[in-house]
């Protein structure tokens, strides 16, 4: 019976539950109960320092050190393509990054010698190398087409994850503690279905931690590399017209040509599989009724010498 006191007393303190409730279960516990449960308690402290004035301690600390996201988008325009993709990759590697993504893709053009490759490259470099990066693979371009910088400070969801995870962690313990002091199965049963949820509850917390921690620590460049497109300039006046027309005319007699020969080609299996044929058999079937027609008529009147 005092144990399963112990138990509802210390889920309702590590839970936030109601003062009435609290109450209660604490007149119902002995000294020693009491001691035992405190225990796990004052054992998560560092020093004389409460779970309030920890959380202040990393508020203070986490606002020096601010955990801030950038991300940046660059489209540039380069002579070589693959010159400054080799060019961008020593930049980050120098710099203590890494090429999380290449991709490439030919440009399509009617001319062979006008397909170039664009180049889509994903980097990752340390936040405090992230404007030097910049500006190193700006200075690449002959002409910066897009620029696009951004930036999301998530060091007040850090300072939460840390004071949530502090806390969780303190719970696991006094839940830990429970356990051991448990005397029935149902009691250690309940205790133990209590543990493994706190337990999901902080790998959940580290995870999200671990990925603030690795996008903060880390900054993303995204580089598209083009080389600069051809301007295309149109001609206008009276002999360009001209010439417009007798090249249009010259394409116009080309493809009717072009039409009749494709049509011969098509007709010509055509007739001589199927027409051909039909035309013979046809043929061969009317000199036979004619021939049958004859000879009856030469029946019906015979030739008298």
């Amino acid at each position: 019976m005092k144990s399963l006191s112990t138990f509802l007393l210390t889920l309702a303190v590590a839970l936030g539950g109601c003062s009435r409730l609290k109450s209660e279960s604490q007149a119902r516990l002995s000294t020693s109960e009491q001691q035992s449960i405190a225990g796990p308690i004052e054992a998560q402290k560092t020093g004389n320092y409460s779970l309030d004035q920890t959380e202040k301690a990393v508020s203070v600390e986490a606002a020096v050190d601010r955990k801030i996201i950038r991300d940046a988008n660059l489209t540039i325009e380069v002579v070589s393509t693959i010159e400054a993709q080799q060019r961008v990759t020593s930049i980050a590697e120098t710099l203590g990054g890494f090429v999380v993504t290449s991709e490439a893709r030919q440009r399509q053009d009617s001319e062979p010698a006008k397909r170039t490759l664009d180049i889509k490259l994903v980097i990752r470099v340390p936040s405090g190398q992230f404007n030097s990066a910049l500006e190193q693979i700006e200075k690449l371009a002959t002409n910066l087409t897009e620029r696009n910088v951004t930036g999301q400070d998530v060091t007040e969801e850090f300072i939460d994850l840390d004071a949530r995870l502090k806390t969780q962690k303190a719970l696991e313990v006094q839940f830990l503690d429970i356990m051991k002091q448990a005397k029935k199965v149902d009691d250690a049963l309940e205790v133990q279905s209590q543990i493994a949820d706190v337990r999901t509850e902080i790998e959940k917390l580290e995870g999200r931690r671990r990925f603030l921690e690795s996008k903060s620590s880390l900054s993303t460049i995204t580089v598209s590399i083009h080389t600069p497109t051809p301007i295309v300039v149109t001609a206008s006046g009276f002999t360009y017209t001209i010439r417009e027309a007798l090249s249009d005319s010259i394409d116009v007699a080309t493809g009717i040509v072009l039409f009749f020969i494709r049509f011969a080609i098509v007709v010509t299996p055509v007739f001589v599989l199927l027409i051909l044929p039909g035309a013979l058999i046809a043929l061969y079937f009317r000199r036979r009724v004619r021939r049958i027609r004859l000879a009856r008529a030469l029946e019906a009147n015979p030739i008298s010498d």
